[in-house]
């Protein structure tokens, strides 16, 4: 590797994909200190009394503006690279119903001409094109039909910044740079996913169900008409499918007959396309060094192990030999359009064309509008029963579609999710659930935060409202009687984990003073600011968390010194797990890591293979490939589905608890038990369950306080455990694997270890047996849940339409947390999200929108602080059961009450219910007057 020090390899030591060798060494990590003498990331400040860090380990060098984020990145800051950064552009179609022709850059001269203009032309000669996973054309080919508004036709590199600079102004906004020729009208395609999940429950919420997709399966269609699904013919006692069909027709007859005594509702809910507005727009910087056949690159990317599992897979297919991949992934802040997206690929593309020189290749605002992920827009029908004399709901139907655009991305599983969570908080005792994820001309949709239960469940809280006005009962009131308690099952038939808390929400808001009191304030604002109306509305959801195949690793260090180290294949998007994850070994170990390293990609210490797919493998594949003692159903998962705060907990937690119990407690117990007669421990029982971390050490049952360095030294002298990697898996359920420990069997919820005893290396242990969690678990789509509710204080302008919201107030079920403050960030900064969602962020899909390049915020209303109630606004966090709760992931649920408040208490102020996202002061207007 040019300019790269032999030495200094066991630092980013990688694995061989396709051919080529992949390093991994992460902006900021050890592993970049020790290549380039750089450390960003602090050791954490720990309270030891309290139990609190007091700053997060990134927090410094972010407000000090140090170089954390990609973007920030140039040649000169990587000292092997050459130091002249080359910088390209991306030329995109704006029309996407006729053919695509060619360039035309006359406009460009003759002293603007790009140093390389690659094409589709181009790729197909040197053999580049996309991982499958993003479809075809990665740049699109003269004489075809773009797929999509957006889609990218050339890169084009300069070596000088001013021609670059020049040459991309003068392309900007122009007519007639890239040429069409027939009208052909938009490409037609079958949908991306078609899902649809029945439910026939038993004669309490607590029995057996007669059918549902955890018992039997979800529902598939058949074929397809005229690109929309053909469901199976139901038939009772048929295949299991017909079976699920048969259901569904006896629910439709009865929504269409009902029984006298029920109220059936049927309304039509719309949401729109939104920008994920992510502060840092896509960016790649690579440099393809051709003497040694590597190429660097540099990227922000929620999902780093995919990259470096896909990118050597690209360049190994290609024309130009590639024998090595370092792979520098960085902070970044993604809300999801930074997971499984494109732009690491055309980074490394454009770097191929570099000449010898690092390409920066980076959006500009109007680009990221262009080109960026979007969250999906919905169209939803739902039909509700419910009983008028108990007010308890009876069936729900729902069929909805979602816009996925015109790559695939993860509209299939944001459909299915959609779906699954518009039960939200309620229990219902039948269910027919349906969803697709519809092919189209607009930009691709991708895993956006809410991932479509922003959408379904928004949508069933304004319903709520409406079918309480209906029935003339309190909209809290109303959702008392119906919410999902423990045991109770989901729409899948699937009982949720834990305690379910979401009743516990819905009492503090009844008793909130913003509810107890809203008649009077109203009356009161409306008498002291004529021309204005003021409202109050309330709406509360449960989100589950995690993906159904959620996957981690984690390894945890102890150094003789009592030093801690951890590292951890979750990445950083803005959560603050990487503060998260290094205060959590404090709980086995008495203080956070003082070294972390996060987006690790190298886990040559814990070799793990897999293969199959894990949503779809049948249970006798699953069996067969689980005789291999290294295999897993997945290998690594990406920072999404708010996974971190659980599933990423889980393997910190278990690496550091294994040290404490093989290497902590066997020297604690070792040192109070030396001396005549046992030692100090002697007179006293001393139970490993006693033992607490306190402010200098760890003691139990009255034994003396031992430093972490004191025990550190012993485990040493002891050869006890002083390191442990893990890897952990998810399908609903934690896999576990029995192994023997100091010759003892023992089942722990890993499915994978590796451990060092003293000064060792680490050594793999053999599991003696696996149990990963059923393949039918797959149909219960999802068990963990975390609930908020949001209470929403508004006025609206009688002539304007405008909303001014007045103060908000959530109250929130997230289970142990790890650090408060992260907690509270996450609510606040979701709050904005939802506010935006609801009231202000429209973005057309096809030719007027985002797709024609012409889009930026001075287009788009991004919620500001003034749109927010940024000061006024409150909350309660309900306290966890005991010490012992798990953290909950709460990350995209904290956006989503708001909107249903909002929209409800609009229609409190104004007396019209509005079913279309977002509710702008335009469509106020026009009720109001």
């Amino acid at each position: 590797m040019s300019n790269f020090n032999p030495s200094r390899r066991r630092f980013v030591k990688g694995a061989v994909i396709a051919g080529v060798s992949v390093y991994l060494a992460p902006l900021h990590s050890k592993a970049y200190a020790a290549l380039f003498e750089e450390k960003i990331l602090q050791s954490p400040q720990w309270d030891a009394q309290n139990k609190r860090v007091r700053f997060r380990i990134d927090g410094k060098a972010k407000v000090m503006g140090q170089k954390v984020f990609a973007r920030d990145i140039r040649a000169k800051d990587m000292p092997h690279w050459p130091q002249k950064q080359a910088h390209a552009f991306i030329l995109r179609v704006t029309q996407a119903d006729r053919v695509y022709s060619g360039l035309d850059l006359s406009l460009l001269g003759d002293d603007l001409q790009p140093d390389q203009l690659v094409t589709a032309d181009v790729l197909a000669r040197d053999g580049l094109a996309f991982p499958a996973f993003y479809g075809e054309d990665m740049l699109l080919p003269a004489g075809k039909t773009p797929a999509y508004l957006g889609q990218a036709v050339a890169i084009l590199v300069y070596q000088d910044f001013a021609k670059f600079r020049f040459a991309k102004n003068a392309l900007k906004f122009k007519d007639g740079v890239l040429r069409y020729g027939e009208t052909t009208g938009p490409l037609e395609r079958d949908p991306w996913g078609t899902f649809r999940f029945v439910r026939v429950g038993g004669e309490t919420a607590y029995e057996d169900d007669k059918f549902s997709s955890l018992k039997d399966m979800p529902v598939f269609p058949v074929g397809m008409r005229k690109h929309l699904p053909v469901w199976p013919e139901g038939r009772e006692g048929g295949k299991l499918d017909q079976q699920g069909m048969f259901y569904a027709g006896e629910m439709a007859d009865e929504m269409k007959s009902p029984p006298q005594d029920w109220l059936v509702m049927s309304r039509r809910f719309t949401t729109q396309s939104v920008d994920t507005s992510a502060l840092e727009p896509d960016n790649a910087n690579g440099w393809y060094d051709a003497a040694t056949q590597t190429l660097h690159m540099v990227v922000p990317t929620q999902s780093p192990q995919e990259v470096a599992d896909e990118m050597p897979r690209m360049m190994a297919k290609g024309h130009r030999t590639v024998k090595t991949l370092i792979l520098h992934p960085c902070y970044t802040v993604g809300y999801g359009s930074k997971d499984h997206y494109n732009f690491p690929y055309y980074g490394a593309v454009a770097a191929m064309y570099g000449d010898g020189l690092p390409v920066r290749l980076a959006n500009d605002r109007f680009e990221q509008f262009q080109s960026a992920l979007k969250r999906h827009a919905f169209d939803m029908n739902y039909d509700i029963a419910v009983n008028r004399e108990t007010g308890m709901l009876q069936s729900f139907h729902a069929a909805m579609t979602a816009d996925g655009g015109g790559r695939s991305n993860f509209t299939p599983s944001v459909v299915m999710v959609g779906a699954t969570a518009a039960q939200s908080i309620y229990y219902f005792p039948k269910s027919d659930l349906s969803a697709v994820g519809l092919a189209s001309r607009a930009l691709d949709a991708g895993s956006a935060r809410g991932y479509g239960t922003l959408q379904s469940m928004a949508a069933t809280e304004m319903m709520m409202d409406e079918l309480a006005a209906e029935l003339k009962l309190d909209p809290i009131a109303f959702r008392m009687r119906n919410v999902l308690k423990s045991g109770m099952k989901n729409t899948q038939g699937a009982i949720p984990a834990g305690a379910i808390r979401a009743d516990e929400v819905l009492e503090k808001a009844a008793v909130h003073p913003l509810w107890t009191e809203r008649k009077k304030r109203k009356a009161e604002y409306e008498s002291q600011n004529p021309g204005k109306r003021y409202g109050v509305g309330f709406g509360c959801v449960q989100k589950d968390f995690g993906t159904g195949a959620e996957t981690s690793f984690a390894r945890v260090e102890l150094s003789e010194k009592g030093e801690i180290s951890l590292w951890h294949s979750g990445a950083e998007m803005g959560t603050g797990m990487s503060t998260s994850q290094s205060v959590l070994c404090a709980e086995w170990l008495g203080k956070p890591a003082e070294q972390a390293h996060f987006s690790v990609t190298d886990w040559s210490v814990l070799p793990v293979e897999t293969s199959g797919d894990p949503y779809i493998m049948s249970q006798e594949e699953q069996d067969q490939l689980q005789t291999n003692p290294r295999w897993s159903p997945s290998y690594c998962s990406p920072s999404s589905a708010s996974n971190s705060a659980y599933y990423f907990s889980h393997s910190t937690r278990e690496a550091a608890r294994l040290i404490f119990d093989n290497g902590i407690w066997p020297a604690a117990m070792a040192i109070w038990q030396t001396g005549i007669g046992g030692g100090q421990a002697a007179p006293y029982v001393v139970r490993k369950e006693d033992a607490r971390w306190v402010e200098g050490g760890l003691t139990a049952n009255g034994m003396q306080i031992l430093s972490l360095e004191i025990l550190a030294k012993k485990v040493y002298e002891m050869k006890g455990m002083t390191g442990a990697a893990v890897h952990v898996f998810n399908r609903w359920q934690w896999a576990e694997a029995d192994f023997t420990l100091n010759n003892v069997r023992q089942r722990i919820p890993v499915d994978g270890m590796s451990v060092r005893q003293g000064a060792d290396p680490f050594q793999t242990l053999a599991r003696d047996a696996v149990y990963y969690p059923p393949t039918q678990r797959n149909n219960a789509s999802v068990t963990y849940y975390s609930a908020v509710g949001t209470l929403a204080e508004i006025s609206v302008e009688i002539a304007t339409g405008k909303v001014e919201l007045l103060t908000h107030h959530s109250i929130m079920e997230c289970g142990n947390l790890i650090v408060p403050e992260l907690v509270s960030g996450q609510l606040q900064g979701g709050l904005a999200m939802g506010i935006g969602h609801a009231l202000h962020e429209y973005l057309p899909l096809y030719e007027d929108g985002p797709g024609n390049g012409t889009w930026n915020f001075n287009r788009y209303h991004l919620p500001r602080a003034s749109d927010v109630a940024v000061w006024k606004q409150t909350s309660d966090i309900l306290p966890a059961l005991s010490e012992t709760d798990p953290p909950k992931g709460m990350a995209e649920v904290v956006m989503i009450p708001v909107v249903a408040a909002l929209v409800n208490a609009i229609a409190d102020a104004t007396g019209h219910r509005f079913r279309d996202l977002p509710v702008r002061a335009e469509n106020i207007r026009e009720v109001l007057q």
